[in-house]
């Protein structure tokens, strides 16, 4: 369960002052487990690089351990129920060894964040293991062997110091990302994260690099003309997938069969299409994932414009927190059933501690973005997706030893001002065009808006409206009814929240059966 590539069997070996030719990482990492684990059981997984989920059996002692990488990039399930104990890398695999009992908590928990942070999954009986963690049976003995810590270093030195750092390891975890003597792919959206990590692959690479962009067609914005100059600036062999509104909504039940948990994100489906069309090319594809996670994105600027003029405690640091995603943490009270708000309404939520903890404000945020929205939306939503149409999805800039350089670099020099990504755009100035290092980010724009008002309202009533629905014990359907009519906000913005909910609704469809 994992990347093989992303384990560097060949610097185990250096470690290990191992000459010998394994006949799989796997038979290394055996032997890795033989050398080092026998007085320290976490050591063994501080030896490991890269994405990986991985479950070890111990003979002599009769023990299983279970471990996940440390940022998250593969997943590990396990049931908590029952005399016996049920894993799997893919959610779906457990679906007959457990009840289909929603954990309500959870379901909150997505309706804020359009994801499932943490250990909790939909369902009640079923736990996900935390990245950079160990769980071992049957003691259930959970200890973290990695951790996320804000380590300044060279705080007075200048941003070029930082950004030389960065450029160093950018082109280290690229390198390591590309596949041996065979074409490779981006996905290029013409943003700074997705356009470093091109120009890195066209300039390391030894054979044909291919970029893959999407749009929903001529009526809407994209980003064409920017990720056709990067293509054209790195020379690469460029290909537009045009996504129709139909096809938006079509394949949105297929999208969620491959992932673990729902993710309401609307590039779920894109995401899905696009891998299809590149593995007409090739096997492995690179993306810009990370980048606004590690390196200081925009979406941090609410939260830290709110500390600078508005005091709150800790509850409301949660709550703006969770406003902050624009989804539905305001509407709980009215959209949940009265008897499940009461139930639910006092439970901490999970990312509480890390909101309030002795990090600095803007890698506090920057944490939480990583730990949470890294590997329970991003990195998961990639790796499925990807894997599921038979291609192999990287994400340089989230490896984990790009995480923990992003904790090094004072916060100055990731958001400057109103810059955004600062030490970034620094680092990878020279590699690009400088329309494209200093432009603004403006996002995927999905037009789910258009989507819900013109083009899917009778399959998203029969979907969502129905007295049969999955969602319809938990969620009140007549404020669903408010939100597809677009009554009861001046600004009509109800496209975000209705595709969050019709991605619920068909998460559970295609998972209880």
């Amino acid at each position: 369960m994992g990347n093989p590539w992303l384990c560097q069997p060949a610097l185990l070996g250096e470690y290990l002052g191992l000459t010998k030719q394994w006949e799989s990482d796997l038979h290394l990492i055996a032997h890795l487990w033989e050398h080092l684990g026998m007085e320290d059981t976490l050591a063994p997984w501080q030896q490991l690089v890269g994405t990986f989920a991985i479950a070890v059996y111990d003979r002599d002692r009769q023990t299983l351990t279970l471990g996940r990488d440390p940022a998250g990039g593969q997943t590990l399930y396990y049931t908590t129920d029952g005399a016996t104990r049920w894993i799997a890398p893919r959610m779906r695999s457990l679906l007959p060894h457990h009840h289909r009992e929603m954990d309500e908590i959870a379901l909150r928990d997505y309706l804020c964040c359009a994801f499932v942070p943490g250990e909790r999954t939909l369902w009640k009986g079923v736990r996900k293991l935390l990245p950079g963690t160990t769980l071992q049976l049957p003691s259930d003995q959970i200890q973290p062997y990695w951790t996320l810590q804000e380590q300044i270093v060279g705080a007075t030195e200048p941003i070029e110091w930082h950004s030389q750092r960065l450029r160093h390891l950018l082109e280290e975890t690229v390198k390591d990302a590309l596949p041996n003597h065979e074409p490779v792919g981006c996905f290029l959206s013409g943003g700074i994260d997705s356009s470093c990590v091109t120009a890195l692959a066209r300039q390391l690479h030894n054979a044909p690099v291919h970029t893959f962009s999407i749009h929903f067609g001529k009526p809407y914005p994209n980003e064409l003309e920017f990720s056709s100059l990067v293509a054209q600036h790195c020379q690469t062999h460029h290909h537009i997938l045009e996504i129709s509104l139909s096809d938006l909504w079509a394949f949105l039940p297929e999208a969620m069969v491959h992932l673990d948990n729902p993710i309401g994100d609307p590039l779920t489906v894109p995401n899905l299409l696009l891998g299809r069309v590149a593995k007409q090319f090739v096997n492995v594809a690179l993306n810009g994932e990370g980048g606004d996670p590690c390196f200081g994105g925009p979406k941090n600027q609410p939260m830290l414009i709110q500390s600078v003029y508005g005091s709150f405690n800790q509850q409301d640091a949660v709550h703006a927190y969770l406003v902050s995603f624009q989804k539905c943490a305001t509407d709980l009270p009215q959209l949940l059933k009265p008897e499940i708000w009461q139930a639910i309404r006092s439970e901490p939520y999970y990312l509480k501690g890390w909101l309030n903890s002795d990090l600095h404000y803007l890698n506090r945020l920057m944490a939480i973005n990583i730990r949470f929205k890294g590997a329970d939306h991003i990195l998961t939503k990639v790796s499925n997706l990807t894997r599921a149409v038979g291609l192999e999805g990287r994400s340089p800039l989230f490896d984990p030893r790009m995480v923990d350089l992003s904790m090094q670099i004072p916060p100055e020099h990731k958001l400057s001002g109103v810059q955004e990504k600062a030490v970034l755009k620094q680092a990878v100035a020279d590699l690009l065009p400088d329309v494209i290092v200093n432009r603004p980010k403006s996002g995927m724009m999905v037009p789910v808006q258009i989507g819900f008002q013109k083009h899917w309202q009778p399959e998203a009533r029969a979907l969502l409206l129905n007295r049969q629905a999955a969602i319809a014990p938990y969620l009140n359907q007549s404020l669903i009814r408010d939100w597809l009519a677009y009554r009861g906000d001046t600004w009509r913005r109800y496209g975000v929240k209705l595709w969050l909910l019709a991605s619920l609704e068909s998460w559970l469809q295609v998972h209880q059966c």
